[in-house]
Order: C-alpha cells, then structure tokens, then sequence
C-alpha cells in the first residue's frame, strides 16, 4: 500500500498507520500473550455500548439518560447498565480498553475514515438493544469489512479477520417475544409443544445462517454466549405473587441453549478453521443463585434502580431511588445484569471453572493461533 500526496493531516496519519498494520498482518508472527487484532460484537442489550442512541424513534429503548452509566462513572453512554456491560470486561480480559465503538457513532462521526481505522485498530460493536438473532448486524458488517478492503486490501484484512474475536450474544429477546405471544393465545398442550419446536427451528436456523456468513466473511474465532435465566429477571419475578421465577422460560431458554451447543459442535467442522468457546451464562447463573453470598450478592431477585414492588415495576429513570449498594446487586434495572455481573460474568467466561465454557475458555480462544 502507498500514501498519495497530497492529504490533509488526518489521511496522512491513516495511510501511516495503515502501512505499517499491514506489514504486521503480512510478515510478523503473532505473538500469544498479544491480544487479539481486533473484537466484533453481535448481540441485544447486554452487550450494547450505545447504538441504540442513534436509532430514529421515540419508542426506540435507549440508556441515555441517568442513572444509567452513573459508575462510568457518571456519564450515560447507551450501556444498559450503571458501568460497564460484559462486552466491555470481555474485552478487558483479551486487553483492549474497553468495549469497541458503537457502529452507528462511527457512521455520524465527520471523518470517513474512522470506521475504516477504528475496525483495523480495535474492532467495532454492532450490538443493539431489543435485537433479536441478528437483525441488520451481519450487514453492517459486510459493509464495514467492504471498506476496509478498498483500504487495506483483501489479503491483509482476512489474515487480521482470521486471528480477531467475534463476540456474540443474543437470543433473550426472542425469548422474551415467543413467551409473550404464547401467553395471548389459547392453545392446547400439543399446540404449544409444536409451537417451541418450531421457534427452535427457526433460531437456530438464523443463527446458523449468522454464524455462517460471518465466517464467510473472514470470521473464525467465535466466543458465543447462550441465553441466561431470562425467567428470573425482575421483570418476570415481579409477576408472580411470591416473586418466583418463571419456570416455563427458563425452560425455554435450556431448550434453545442446548440445541445452540449441537448446532456449534455439528458446524465446527463443516467450516475449516473455525474454532469456538461457548459460554454458558445459564449455568452460571444457576450457581449463582444457588450460593449469591460466594458471590458477595445480598440481592439476586430486584432491580436496584426501578420502581415499585422490588423496584421492577417500572423502568430505571432519573427520578427513581438507587439501591444502597449497587455491587451487592446482580441486576441493575428490571432486565440487565449489574455492573458487577458483567463483570463476574466475563470472568467466569475469559478464565474461570470449565464448567462455563466449552469446549474451551475465552482466554484459550483469544490465543489460539
């Protein structure tokens, strides 16, 4: 690649920095304890770092206001969270600063060419509140690696591609929809049993299809994470009487992770040189809940900003009462982990117990050359 004269400072700083990351794609070797060159993220609102505050809509969810973001600290960012989300300690683990950029904030940013630069340098998120599986994500993708191709090339790019994370996680959403529609319709046992056969069909059918099309797109390393006890968040809990979970979700949802676990172990080695690490967030919720005090929790069941009865009853707004404590708290508002969950979370995940990812970690994941 050459720089042409004449450019503005900016450019000449791009094409700089461009040359020489191609000449570390090209000819060093990486080295393990690196991190990887890059990290992609695909999912809902658990890994969403701001996307959603540059959706058009007044119905669009947003976290833009406080008290999300208060332990940023103090600054909304679109992180359904009052921190950091498990994307961000994800990233953490594998060395980055932080979660990549939203998609959409690089697209309204002045400069044509941050996209390009900050999915060479960093990676770029693509996550989005209320997605479902996977949504527009896999072609804003295709987009952005298109540009980075007319930039670098296509040798460069897919050698970086090759050796970067792809960070998914999704699927709660669809729970979330199925289980509402099932509950406005009257069907028979049979019906009902028909019905979650065919959500399963088609989700991991889309997901089969994402997991696909990324890879053909230059992806190999997955690190996936299943959907988690959708059943047990304050939103659900608060409907029942005695603030149980709801079972028949959490059964929904170990349905879908078990199929998602086959359908990752049957793909493998229909694509040379995937390799994957699927975590799983059922499981370790599960513990979680079975001892909270080993994880410092006093609460597990309510949202600690919210409203009425344990504080689920109402979204997390600038006027509602924080809990005392918010790490003591697994949830942070009626439907997303704490701050501190995310970060146990990614833990568990990058190098925890290996009941909680398989076949392997997130760390050997990140270092597999």
């Amino acid at each position: 690649m050459g720089c042409k004269l004449p450019m503005d400072g900016h450019d000449l700083v791009l094409c700089l920095l461009l040359v020489i990351l191609s000449m570390q794609v090209l000819q060093v070797p990486v080295v393990a304890s690196l991190r990887p060159p890059a990290m992609y993220v695909f999912g809902d609102s658990t890994l969403d770092v701001g996307n959603n505050n540059y959706l058009p809509g007044k119905n669009v969810a947003r976290a833009n206001r406080s008290h999300y973001g208060i332990d940023f600290p103090g600054i909304p960012t679109g992180r359904f969270s009052n921190g950091y989300n498990t994307a961000d300690y994800v990233a953490k683990s594998m060395g980055f600063v932080s979660s990549p950029p939203p998609y959409l904030s690089l697209l309204a940013s002045p400069s044509s060419s941050l996209l390009v630069l900050t999915a060479l340098t960093t990676g770029v998120s693509y996550a989005s509140g209320d997605a479902g599986i996977l949504d527009s994500a896999v072609q804003y993708f295709k987009t952005t690696k298109a540009n980075m191709v007319s930039t670098l090339g296509s040798r460069a790019v897919n050698a970086m591609l090759s050796r970067s994370i792809f960070l998914i996680g999704v699927g709660s959403n669809d729970m979330f929809v199925f289980a509402v529609t099932q509950q406005a319709q009257n069907r028979s046992a049979a019906e009902q049993q028909s019905d979650v056969a065919a959500f399963y069909a088609g989700l991991v059918s889309n997901y089969s299809a994402t997991v696909t099309e990324l890879y053909k797109l230059g992806a190999r390393k997955f690190a996936i994470i299943n959907v988690g006890l959708v059943g047990c968040v304050p939103r659900v809990r608060v409907l029942d009487p005695a603030g149980a979970c709801a079972d028949g979700m959490n059964q929904l949802a170990a349905g879908f992770d078990g199929a998602l676990k086959s359908l990752l172990a049957g793909l493998a080695p229909k694509l040379p040189g995937m390799v994957y690490s699927l975590a799983d967030s059922f499981g370790l919720t599960q513990a979680t809940f079975a001892h909270p005090e080993a994880s410092g929790y006093t609460n597990i069941a309510g949202a600690c900003c919210g409203g009425g009865r344990m504080d689920a009853e109402a979204d997390c707004l600038p006027e509602s009462t924080l809990c005392a404590n918010r790490g003591h708290y697994l949830f942070w508002d009626w439907v997303h982990p704490s701050q501190r969950a995310a970060m146990l979370s990614a833990k568990a995940f990058y190098d925890g117990p290996p009941q909680f990812t398989s076949p392997i970690s997130f760390k050997q994941l990140a270092h597999k050359i």
